[in-house]
């Protein structure tokens, strides 16, 4: 029996099922909205990041499956400064959403990351119960130039630790490119070299700060290659992120959001193309995922127990993963659709075409 976590704009869902059989068994925070979820791979702790609109942003911890929630203290950001280079930052200072979490190295069992929107890094050290800005990356003043792309502000969507390494994160901003620390936060390096932002100007298309990654994972087996779905193609990393190369757009589009890769497989990853860029629902309306075996030189398209007309689901950037088995593949959609594979995506079996808009996707250990 496996267990899928899905955070929507209603609630938290959990489904469990096997194979072709799910079903989904169970509800939480039924009403709202839910930006992000992540079980903690060293513990199966639960962690759920709420965007109440008038209340805030919440965050919520769960040790026993779901049984019993507590609040946990949430990432704030610290005062604006009055004085100073960042006095005439118009950036809000308040955390608007939660939309990444990422846990620490097995040797660090209470080290969270979370990104946010507006683009702050944050990190705890004691499971959530404080948090601390990331302020050599806040106040570094190329952020200054970040953009907020299809959002008000600029957010912090992917956030990857290093296994060999705890104190080597990569971070990707939309707009902001792909920025790395390898001492723990003190310091970082803008790294998005490669990227292409065709829509700006050809004098500052391939700054390095102006790209719009929208979703970055990495293999956790060789680290050093990362993949992105990038806001104008798909790029691959086998130099740790310091330089991206630009793989040839598969029909039907190289335009989307969401990218999985496995975790022991440097080769292999999954895409789902979508049609650019007002439209944003899948090309024709047909829905389709694409899986590469060889490292982007070629695609495989897969269709099977995906609507083919009339499909205006958009797959948003964390709602493609991976189940621990490295063959189960669920995906879901801003529509309210939820598909899983059990043969790492040539076949999918429609869960629900009835749920809220979902955010979000993770399965337990």
């Amino acid at each position: 029996m496996q267990t899928l976590l899905v955070a929507s704009r209603k609630g938290l869902f959990v489904v469990r099922g096997q194979g072709t059989l799910w079903e989904i068994t169970g509800h939480h925070f039924a009403g709202d909205p839910v930006s992000q979820v992540m079980v903690d791979p060293r513990n199966g702790h639960w962690y759920a990041a709420l965007r109440l609109g008038h209340f805030g942003v919440k965050l919520r911890k769960s040790s026993d499956q779901g049984a019993n929630w507590a609040e946990v203290t949430s990432p704030a950001f610290p005062p604006k400064p009055q004085m100073g280079p960042l006095a005439a930052d118009t950036t809000p200072w308040n955390v608007e959403m939660i939309w990444s979490l990422a846990a620490g190295s097995t040797d660090q069992p209470d080290t969270l990351w979370a990104g946010c929107m507006p683009a702050g890094l944050f990190k705890s050290e004691d499971a959530g119960q404080s948090w601390a800005l990331n302020t050599a990356l806040w106040e570094n003043p190329k952020r200054l130039d970040w953009l907020g792309g299809g959002n008000d502000f600029p957010g912090m969507h992917s956030v990857l630790v290093d296994p060999r390494n705890p104190d080597h994160i990569t971070v990707a901003v939309s707009c902001g490119g792909v920025w790395q620390t390898t001492d723990g936060g003190q310091s970082w390096l803008l790294t998005a070299d490669g990227m292409k932002a065709d829509y700006l100007p050809p004098d500052i298309e391939q700054d390095p700060n102006a790209q719009d990654p929208h979703r970055m994972v990495q293999c956790a087996a060789q680290p050093d290659v990362l993949w992105v779905q990038h806001h104008c193609g798909l790029y691959r990393s086998t130099t740790a992120g310091h330089f991206w190369e630009g793989i040839p757009a598969p029909a039907p589009s190289g335009f989307g959001f969401a990218v999985a890769c496995d975790p022991l497989d440097p080769l292999r990853a999954w895409f789902v193309p979508a049609q650019a860029d007002t439209h944003r629902y899948a090309v024709d309306g047909k829905m389709v995922v694409n899986r590469t075996d060889d490292g982007g030189a070629t695609f495989k398209t897969f269709t099977r127990g995906l609507p083919q007309a009339h499909a205006y689901h958009l797959v948003y950037r964390h709602c493609l993963e991976l189940a621990p088995d490295r063959n189960t593949l669920a995906m879901s959609s801003t529509t309210g659709g939820l598909w899983i594979s059990p043969d790492a995506g040539e076949q999918w079996h429609c869960v629900s075409r009835d749920l809220p808009p979902v955010a979000a996707l993770d399965w337990l250990p």
